[in-house]
């Protein structure tokens, strides 16, 4: 007796319940795979934007902490000053090893250079920046240049050519970072020099003008000297440099960890009931079709099946079900995210970037397994317990 077509034949005859088994293992497979791929992308998004900046600390201007990590983080725009003179205090703090400063400027909205819906513009100084220069060593091998600018993974030139147009202004975009599924894939980095000329732009182009404070600076990135203690270092910034704070790496988008921590919870607790419930319910319908095919079981078990094909009948008609829903899950979640990712993660009010293939295989890989695993064991129980019974006293049932 081949094995695949009695299996196949039992499925097509109980359509009813194999839909049953199919749809948990749809509903399983599909809602684990998303919660997954969700709060990994937004995980690798924050670890991403934390290397991006590289600082040990981040100075910003006092009180407004949560809106720049709001702004590098979710694209949102942000007007932040404090004195330039403050960067001479900071890089004499004992300690401090590079002081970088940076300027945020206007952000330009329905840019059409940039896919997001606004363009955010940021000056940095090659001469102390230890964020965007090592990259521009590498890819370009020189520094920026003025009028050249690097845009994030969301910024492109019109055409595949390399010139921008910036509120009027004419500039050449001379590289592209990688994704972070951040704010930063919309912006654009030049120098101070280029920012010069920008803001002469802004002024004729945009209405209405940005009020950007002469000799003014919007963050401070530093780099501390080995063996040398941050949050010593961030205590005697509080002490010798008021109306700033200092952020210090771990502590960088605190506000994003509490909500990841918070949301991992609910999407757990959510994922852990589902799972409960359909694998009860994958036990149950096995549970009831086994005690209704008790007579034809016996019979086959008389005509000289044995309780080891029985028993491999049952399980590997769950693990086709279990399979083909976990597939089809994994399939329809993996449409939903590419079509519906970006408002769907932008409800939740975090960060997203989605896995690389490799990843993405891997987790496939994984709710596969979860799946055929959950529903074999749910059926193994009723499957054990009819494939021992006795063909005589099943056929009496």
């Amino acid at each position: 007796m081949n094995l695949s077509r009695f299996v196949l034949k039992n499925i097509r005859g109980t359509a009813f319940r194999s839909t049953a088994v199919f749809l948990c293992a749809l509903i399983v497979a599909g809602f684990t795979f998303a919660t997954t791929v969700i709060l990994r992308g937004a995980q690798q998004s924050l670890q991403l934007a934390v290397e991006r900046l590289g600082a040990d600390v981040v100075i910003v201007p006092e009180g407004i902490e949560a809106r720049v990590e709001s702004a590098l983080l979710m694209g949102k725009p942000v007007s932040a000053w404090m004195p330039e003179q403050n960067l001479g205090k900071i890089a004499g703090i004992p300690g401090v090893a590079v002081a970088s400063p940076q300027l945020f400027l206007a952000s330009e909205p329905h840019a059409p250079y940039c896919s997001a819906p606004e363009a955010f513009l940021v000056a940095f100084d090659p001469q102390t920046d230890f964020t965007i220069s090592p990259w521009l060593e590498e890819r370009l091998g020189h520094e920026l240049r003025r009028g050249e600018v690097i845009g994030g993974s969301l910024v492109s030139a019109p055409r595949g050519g390399r010139g921008i147009t910036l509120y009027g202004h004419p500039l050449t975009l001379a590289g592209k970072l990688r994704p972070t599924g951040t704010g930063l894939d919309q912006t654009l980095f030049f120098t101070f020099e280029t920012a010069q000329d920008v803001l002469q732009a802004l002024q004729s182009h945009a209405a209405p003008p940005p009020e950007v404070p002469a000799h003014s600076i919007s963050s401070i990135l530093l780099r501390m000297a080995p063996q040398v203690d941050p949050t010593a270092a961030s205590l005697r910034i509080i002490r010798d440099v008021p109306g700033v704070t200092p952020v210090e790496s771990p502590d960088l988008f605190r506000a994003y960890r509490r909500q990841m921590t918070g949301l991992s919870r609910a999407m757990l607790t959510v994922l852990t009931t589902t799972w409960v419930l359909s694998v009860a319910l994958i036990g149950l319908v096995f549970s009831m079709a086994a005690n209704e095919r008790r007579r034809e079981l016996g019979v086959l078990r008389a005509l000289g099946a044995t309780r080891r094909f029985v028993l491999q009948s049952l399980l590997a008609e769950a693990a086709l079900l279990g399979l083909g829903g976990g597939v089809a899950g994994i399939a329809l979640a993996i449409v939903v995210l590419y079509l519906y990712g970006t408002p769907i993660v932008s409800s939740l009010k975090v960060p997203f970037l989605f896995p690389s293939p490799l990843t993405l295989g891997a987790l496939v890989a994984g709710g596969v397994a979860l799946v055929l695993i959950s529903v074999v064991l749910a059926a193994l129980g009723p499957a054990l317990k009819i494939s021992a019974q006795e063909p005589a006293l099943a056929m009496r049932e």
